[in-house]
């Protein structure tokens, strides 16, 4: 039996809104179905103002718009972290002041932020990788003492909380995704969350096209008009529908997924002597968004994802360093971001999906872990 390394889950109402939603006979943004998505994440974890996206990558630009930057201004960001953590801000004209990851877990090092502030610094962004917090109580104390916003890219952070506060509330903004390999899917599909209310009529703009469109429809104007910059970020009501069958279905996906998580913690225990398993801070909460191993070398990742996949494990590496990319090496400062490379050249996922079984973990996945370190 092949493994895939992930394989999109539908809870069987997916469908089911989806001709709901055609049959109300408005299946453009903000329909019904965005409606209840929006009202869902508002009253569970509390964010000030929910928003539909078509990506996390429009959640994460509507952001960069919100905070008018301006030519010049700086960012700080992760370099460990997907490309559009980084270009949302770079299409503003930010400059990139990369970050370096922390030791002992992907995300970025939060006792090195301060020192890479300079008076052109306008905001700091948080990714919580693997669902796992950053250390927000030291981010945020920075960015108010410098009068910075942050944003938090939660994209893998769903249902994930920093002592009891649940991720993408804590900073000005937040970003979430629901690609199809995240915890709840849309295929793809995101949201932005403003968690200051400064921002929440602008995003409601940014939003459509630039317009008081959602003004209109609420009635508080007779016409709407071009009132600012925008683009067409919410997504059609049927994707909406799609997610809704989904967050109806939260608690057990989640159940699903940290059984899965647990089942690999408990089967790989024997080879933490040989390979670094993942590292959860006592403040932060796991929603089981990925379970990854830290190799000793690229070449022992390479070999063991080469090992796997004749075993029929599909397990894959994950980013690679925006500091030293193609686009942003020459842009970048030249400081030497040790744990980014780190992680770059020895980080493997495993596979991890709701129909994936514990059987699957303990019968296949673990024996073939430990027949490589076994070997090795």
């Amino acid at each position: 039996m092949y493994i895939p390394f992930n394989k999109p889950f539908l809870t069987g109402k997916e469908t089911i809104y989806i001709e709901q939603a055609v049959a109300t006979g408005k299946i453009s943004g903000d329909g019904s179905f965005t409606k209840k998505c929006h009202t869902f994440f508002e009253e569970t974890f509390g964010f000030r103002k929910a928003l539909l996206t078509t990506s996390c990558t429009d959640a994460l630009e509507m952001a960069a718009i919100l905070l008018n930057l301006q030519e010049g201004d700086e960012v700080i960001v992760p370099s460990y972290t997907f490309v559009s953590t980084a270009n949302a801000f770079v299409l503003r004209g930010a400059k990139l002041i990369f970050a370096d990851s922390r030791a002992d877990h992907p995300g970025m090092d939060e006792a090195r932020i301060e020192a890479l502030i300079t008076p052109k610094t306008k905001a700091i962004v948080v990714v919580h990788y693997a669902g796992v917090a950053c250390d927000m109580d030291i981010i945020m104390d920075i960015a108010h003492r410098h009068h910075l916003f942050v944003v938090e890219d939660a994209a893998q952070a769903i249902d994930s909380y920093y002592k009891g506060k649940p991720l993408g509330s804590i900073g000005h903004l937040g970003a979430f995704s629901f690609h199809e390999t995240k915890n709840i899917i849309s295929g793809e599909g995101g949201m932005l969350v403003i968690n200051d209310p400064q921002f929440i009529e602008r995003a409601e703009i940014i939003r459509e096209k630039g317009t008081n469109r959602s003004k209109f429809f609420r009635g508080e104007v007779d016409k709407y008009n071009w009132v600012d910059i925008g683009s067409s970020f919410l997504p059609s009501d049927i994707i909406a529908a799609f997610l809704f069958a989904q967050v109806e279905n939260l608690g057990s996906i989640q159940a699903k997924r940290k059984l899965l998580w647990d089942a690999y913690w408990q089967a790989l225990l024997p080879i933490r002597d040989f390979i670094r398993l993942p590292h959860i801070p006592a403040y932060a909460t796991n929603n089981a968004h990925m379970f990854y191993l830290v190799c000793n070398s690229i070449d022992e990742r390479d070999a063991l994802i080469q090992h796997l996949k004749r075993d029929g494990i599909m397990a894959v590496f994950h980013y690679q360093s925006l500091h030293s990319s193609n686009f942003y090496a020459d842009k970048h400062d030249g400081r030497d971001l040790e744990m980014v490379e780190f992680y770059t050249s020895n980080l493997l996922r495993l596979p991890m999906f709701f129909e994936l079984s514990p059987n699957d973990i303990q019968n296949k996945i673990a024996p073939s872990l430990l027949s490589f370190f076994k070997r090795t």
